[in-house]
């Protein structure tokens, strides 16, 4: 890894099932230097760590106590200087959200919050949660405040982010305290760098299995990756990299340039 870095989230909505959809073919043709897993749906030992090792990466786990179930990871070319496996808060790190790797002073971040589409208890959950990550990234700045946080936030930030905006206001993923809340991430120092360099509309990350929607495009955008504002200057580009078929969400990737 010279002094850029290429950087890549993907929920992949089950490992094990994306790895028959030709998962490695498609981590050999992107080629980035860190990729960030979410939904691997996966205990350790159940997650190809050989078969990434085979094609050149180091893998760090965090799975959930249920089977089956959340869990992230982060594979990378180089072995970072140190690795943190969840947040030390008990009931968000038993469902495998999150996990950082530091490498020299950035730091990326693989995390999956919560959905809240199963009803009441598990919205009040997210909001908790995003209240609770908020603070805990405002504490972590202070120690590394070069943050690269990829991964599936379950909310579409604006209208120019959804297929629907006005028929999808009051479901989980476009609350109004929602996008609100990730509007107040942004403003606490982070760039969206899709929106950074991508102005245009119809550009999703996750579609419905469900009618067609893929097919017709009728998606939402919920992957982001968020860089701190001391990285603004490094950003080179970032894209949406929908032609990946392995999930019900395409993989987006982001490059770093002239990093020390």
């Amino acid at each position: 890894m010279d002094n850029g870095l290429k950087i890549a989230t993907y929920n992949v909505n089950g490992i094990r099932a994306a790895m028959g959809k030709g998962f490695m073919e498609w981590l050999s043709a992107a080629d980035p230097d860190v990729l960030c897993i979410q939904e691997t749906k996966a205990q350790p030992e159940q997650i190809p760590t050989m078969d990434f090792s085979m094609a050149g990466y180091n893998t760090y786990i965090h799975s959930a106590e249920k089977k089956g179930y959340s869990g992230v990871a982060i594979l990378s070319k180089r072995r970072p200087d140190n690795v943190v496996v969840g947040m030390g808060i008990p009931e968000y790190d038993r469902e495998g959200r999150f996990i950082r790797a530091d490498f020299g002073s950035i730091s990326v971040i693989s995390v999956y919050h919560p959905s809240g589409t199963s009803g009441d208890e598990r919205q009040d959950f997210k909001m908790k949660w995003l209240n609770d990550f908020q603070n805990y990234i405002d504490n972590l700045k202070r120690e590394r405040p070069n943050l690269v946080i990829c991964g599936d936030f379950n909310i579409c930030h604006e209208a120019i982010d959804i297929h629907d905006p006005v028929r999808n206001a009051n479901n989980s993923g476009f609350l109004p305290e929602e996008r609100e809340w990730i509007g107040g991430f942004i403003k606490s120092g982070f760039i969206d760098t899709f929106r950074f360099f991508n102005p245009e509309p119809h550009n999703y990350t996750w579609w419905s299995y469900r009618f067609h929607a893929r097919d017709n495009n009728k998606g939402w955008r919920i992957d982001y990756i968020m860089a701190t504002e001391t990285l603004k200057d490094n950003l080179k580009r970032s894209v949406i990299l929908s032609n990946a078929y392995h999930s019900d969400h395409c993989p987006m990737m982001t490059e770093l340039t002239n990093l020390n």
